[in-house]
């Protein structure tokens, strides 16, 4: 298909590499390298440290992101990294979890969860439920303001960040004030105009869809009624009562509907929705950070967390 991409964005679209999920480590294996090629962080305003914490199987891994100029308790963020279900990791993530917390001058907390298809549903989903439940706990010690802990994720991580908010509000107990769902991984059902249409775009698309949820779902068939809300959010028959969110979607994305989709049905709810929906974009393509699109979603993501996490606005 032809797709009206943004110029700039157009102009990379022949270098970006193919995503193959139909061979699991040739994908994690991809990630890690597009992840090496991005250029070094600047961490010299952070704190760095990894954990491991206790999880509902054993270890879960966390990297905790401190500033350095840090005094007293501060927003804090919980971030959910992307990949389908099956790649990503701590690392993948590790630039973008710096840019957060020096930025916005917060601390982020990073889970390693587990994926699929080794590790279905619900795995990654409780793990990702562990860290939040740990940094409510240890908020004194990390100088989390409890007040102001938010999630957020882009992808997948948008997908689990929906869903760990769901799951926290139907078993009750503590939960974020806000939720970042960049790009949200949402539907298993596979049937929006936008996931049918797109087959064929970079990073994302159907086929890479179909696959995603067959491993994240495990023994659970996608698109049939036995798949739960908490595995994916679009199912929730009920939406009241979740956090104010922010939802990014990208125009030749086959996510976009879903998205979209979701953040109506929040509104509808009664709940507080941001709404971006980005021209000429598509799935990663915020991948080209010097495009002018890119910057701006950038800069209107980083106003949106601060927003939601109470915060004084970017500048």
């Amino acid at each position: 298909m032809n797709y009206r991409f943004d110029p700039e964005l157009a102009l990379a679209v022949p270098f970006l590499p193919q995503l193959d999920f139909s061979d699991v480590a040739v994908a994690r294996a991809t990630i890690t390298a597009m992840s090496a090629q991005m250029p070094a962080p600047d961490a010299s305003a952070v704190h760095i440290e990894s954990r491991r914490i206790e999880g509902p199987d054993g270890p879960v891994p966390v990297r905790i992101y401190r500033p350095l100029a840090q005094q007293g308790a501060v927003a804090g963020l919980l971030y959910i990294h992307g990949g389908g279900f099956v790649v990503g990791s701590l690392e993948t993530e590790h630039g973008n979890a710096i840019a957060l917390a020096s930025t916005l001058g917060i601390v982020l907390v990073s889970v390693g969860y587990r994926l699929a298809p080794e590790h279905p549903y619900p795995a990654g989903l409780h793990d990702c439920e562990a860290a939040f439940l740990w940094c409510v706990a240890n908020a004194a010690e990390l100088g989390i303001d409890l007040a102001r802990l938010g999630v957020f994720g882009q992808s997948a991580g948008g997908g689990l960040a929906a869903a760990l908010c769901l799951l926290r509000r139907d078993r009750g107990g503590p939960q974020a004030c806000f939720q970042f769902l960049g790009i949200p991984e949402l539907d298993d059902r596979l049937q929006t105009p936008s996931m049918r249409a797109f087959t064929d775009t970079p990073l994302w698309n159907l086929p890479a869809a179909e696959l995603s949820w067959r491993y994240y779902l495990g023994e659970l068939a996608p698109g049939s009624a036995a798949v739960p809300s908490h595995a994916a959010p679009a199912r929730a028959s009920d939406l009241a009562g979740l956090p104010p969110a922010c939802v990014t979607v990208m125009e030749f994305d086959p996510l976009r509907d879903e998205g979209l989709h979701y953040a109506q049905r929040l509104l509808q709810a009664g709940v507080s929705v941001e709404l971006h929906a980005y021209p000429g974009t598509f799935h990663g393509s915020s991948l080209i950070t010097d495009a002018a699109i890119s910057r701006r979603a950038q800069s209107d993501m980083y106003a949106a967390i601060a927003r939601g996490l109470g915060m004084p606005p970017t500048g």
